[in-house]
């Protein structure tokens, strides 16, 4: 990419590089310099954008938000009004793109979250990017009639990361269930949760 990149561009392009570091190589392989020869960048061009290790690791995360809202595609979450089975149909999707077509992406996210439990500085930033996905999942799981939508939004987090990691990085690694299972343990669980 020439040295003349325009700077979101550029940024784009650092934040995705590290992304890609973090899956690959983990926190340890995520450095200014690796940055910038994975992206081909002049030796300094990722310092010069995100000066310290703190501004890179918040470059990350927030290009994490972005690109993980287009896989959850909240603007295709479903009309309340569709009933449970759009609801678990939208959210089986997006867990089963984190599953497949994103792994990459779900495995940076882990490492960022790790790190984040070290840095309470990056855990606040980190924590603050998830909250539109979950604010959205709760005014949804009210109109459908939930009476403790905090606690509801709690367990379908945790059954999707619970999956996500299992499938991603532990020991079912080698068995990602396809869009079907996801859907038939997405269904048990929020007709279980709504009790319907």
């Amino acid at each position: 990419m020439p040295a003349r990149t325009a700077p979101a561009a550029r940024a784009g392009l650092v934040a995705d590089t590290a992304l890609a570091l973090l899956a690959e190589r983990g926190m340890r392989g995520l450095t200014h310099r690796a940055v910038d020869e994975a992206a081909g960048l002049p030796q300094g061009s990722t310092s010069n954008l995100a000066r310290t290790r703190q501004a890179l690791l918040e470059l990350a995360v927030r290009r994490l938000a972005e690109r993980e809202a287009r896989v959850l595609a909240l603007h295709e979450m479903p009309d309340p009004r569709g009933g449970l089975d759009a609801l678990v149909d939208a959210l089986a999707l997006a867990t089963h793109r984190a599953l497949t077509r994103n792994r990459e992406l779900t495995l940076a996210r882990y490492e960022l979250a790790l790190e984040a439990t070290r840095r309470p500085e990056l855990r606040a930033y980190f924590d603050a990017t998830g909250a539109r996905f979950r604010e959205q999942l709760g005014t949804l799981v009210t109109a459908m009639g939930s009476a403790d939508p905090a606690r509801h939004v709690l367990s379908l987090v945790a059954w999707a990361d619970g999956l996500m990691f299992s499938c991603v990085a532990g020991s079912f690694g080698a068995e990602v269930p396809g869009p079907d299972e996801v859907r038939a343990g997405l269904r048990e669980l929020i007709h279980g949760m709504l009790g319907r």
